[in-house]
């Protein structure tokens, strides 16, 4: 079999899942996505830092999370929010959140309850939680 003869199925091939993946992409639409991407002690506390990116074609003013924080053992350790302030369109932001008097070892779920502010200029209703995207580079679980 010849070089050309082998590639053009490689070629091909590699076409049909950039197009799957465009479309996946399409059928997901635009969304928040918010990763915990790391925890880090601080002081008496842990510190818990999110990268958010905003995924749709407008600002969102303001986006405020209600967020439950769950122990290793499961059980419910606090109930808080956390204000993510403004996310521009299109770009990535870290947002930093102290909790104070828990250690990072001791956290194992991090779940995002609803949002309890939620202000986008030209979105719809539930544009913070419709499709949200929550993921973890740490230890600790994160849920939406």
């Amino acid at each position: 079999m010849t070089l050309a003869a082998r590639t053009v199925p490689l070629a091909l091939g590699l076409m049909a899942f950039a197009a799957a993946s465009a479309m996946a992409q399409d059928e997901t639409g635009p969304r928040l996505s918010i990763e915990l991407n790391a925890t880090d002690p601080e002081g008496e506390g842990c510190k818990l830092s999110f990268l958010v990116n905003n995924g749709y074609e407008a600002d969102v003013q303001s986006a405020v999370f209600e967020t439950v924080i769950f122990d290793t053992a499961g059980k419910v350790a606090s109930l808080t929010l956390f204000d993510f302030g403004t996310l521009p369109a299109g770009r990535p932001r870290v947002r930093q959140f102290v909790l104070p008097g828990a250690a990072c070892d001791g956290l194992g779920r991090v779940l995002f309850n609803g949002a309890a502010r939620c202000e986008a200029e030209g979105l719809k209703d539930g544009a913070c939680t419709r499709g949200l995207d929550v993921t973890s580079r740490t230890g600790v679980e994160v849920l939406g």
